[in-house]
Order: structure tokens, then C-alpha cells, then sequence
């Protein structure tokens, strides 16, 4: 097995000295990576329990050359981390909702910490537009539901108005299929 691909197939989105991308190019706040690090994220977004010996058969590089390539790409925080796609209904959370917060202007920096402290809340964004802080809460009922938004989430300092959007259904997206 090789290491790398054909040289016709892989252009590093920058040159180096090894032929693989690291770090962001200067002026650029992502990092530039090359066809073989696309090709990676991409085999373990569609099954992230693979195995390094077979994503590195799969792409036609030597272990090492997985391996090394892995360990970067965490170090990095490309890749933060492992984990199982969960059906919240069969696990217990049958009520969703996205819930839209109004803050006052100070209170984002201290308040993004709390919210993240809250049971049920699985994703907290700063947003713009005509709210400031966007959730994704996953209850096991509506009774829950309202606990989060009556008593946990208006009772914290700074808020100034919430408003709550139930899922009725959800859909998963497609993942990119290239990097």
C-alpha cells in the first residue's frame, strides 16, 4: 500500500514540506486541508466506529499514515470527538423544541455557561438577527418543557424574553459527502 494517493489526485490546499496542510494558511481562520484529510472526515462522518486499518484501506494509505493524519487532525480540533447518533424519541425525550431567547446586551458572556448547565438543553447558539441565543432542548414531555422555559430559563439574570417553537418532526440532513 502507498501512502499517499496519485500525485494527479492530491493538490495540499497548501504546500509543506511533508505535502500535507497544516495549520491555517496566514489570513485565514480555518485550516487548509488536502484531499486526503477530506477523505478521511468524510469516511468517518458516514461510520465513525471504523476501524483505522480499514479507513486507511479504503483510502489507500499505510496505517501509519492513518494514524498520523487522525492524531493531527484532533490535536488541531477538526475532529472533536466520537460519538452515536441517538433517536431522542426512543430514548425518553419525546418533546422537542427550539427555544429563542432575548438578552440583555452584557449578559451573553456570563449567561452561555449557565445555559449549557441546564438539563434538556443539547445545543445553545449566539445568534443574530431579533433574538440573541438559540436552543435545542430534548424533554421527555411537555411538563418538562415547561420547567426548562418557566422556571429554569426565565429566572436567569438577563433574560428579556423567550419564545418556544415545538418539533412536531424531524428530518436528518445529508451529510457532505466531500470536504
Amino acid at each position: 500500500m502507498s501512502d499517499k494517493l496519485s500525485a494527479e489526485s492530491v493538490q495540499p490546499s497548501r504546500p509543506s514540506g511533508s505535502g500535507v496542510a497544516h495549520g491555517p494558511d496566514p489570513g485565514r481562520t480555518v485550516l487548509a486541508l488536502d484531499d486526503i484529510d477530506r477523505a478521511i472526515l468524510a469516511e468517518l462522518t458516514a461510520d465513525g466506529r471504523l476501524a483505522v486499518r480499514a479507513l486507511a484501506e479504503r483510502l489507500h494509505i499505510s496505517r501509519t499514515n492513518a494514524y498520523a493524519r487522525l492524531d493531527r487532525l484532533m490535536s488541531e480540533g477538526v475532529i472533536t470527538g466520537f460519538g452515536a447518533r441517538i433517536d431522542p424519541r426512543r430514548a425518553g425525550l419525546g418533546t422537542s423544541a427550539y427555544i429563542l431567547i432575548t438578552v440583555e446586551q452584557t449578559s451573553w458572556r456570563t449567561m452561555s455557561a449557565e445555559l449549557r448547565e441546564i438539563p434538556f438543553v443539547e445545543h445553545v447558539s449566539l445568534v443574530g438577527g431579533d433574538f440573541d441565543i438559540l436552543l435545542l432542548v430534548r424533554t421527555p414531555d411537555n411538563a418538562s418543557l415547561r420547567d426548562v422555559v418557566l422556571e429554569r430559563l426565565q429566572a436567569l439574570d438577563g433574560v428579556r424574553s423567550t419564545r418556544t417553537w415545538l418539533i412536531f418532526e424531524e428530518q436528518p440532513g445529508v451529510a457532505p459527502r466531500e470536504w
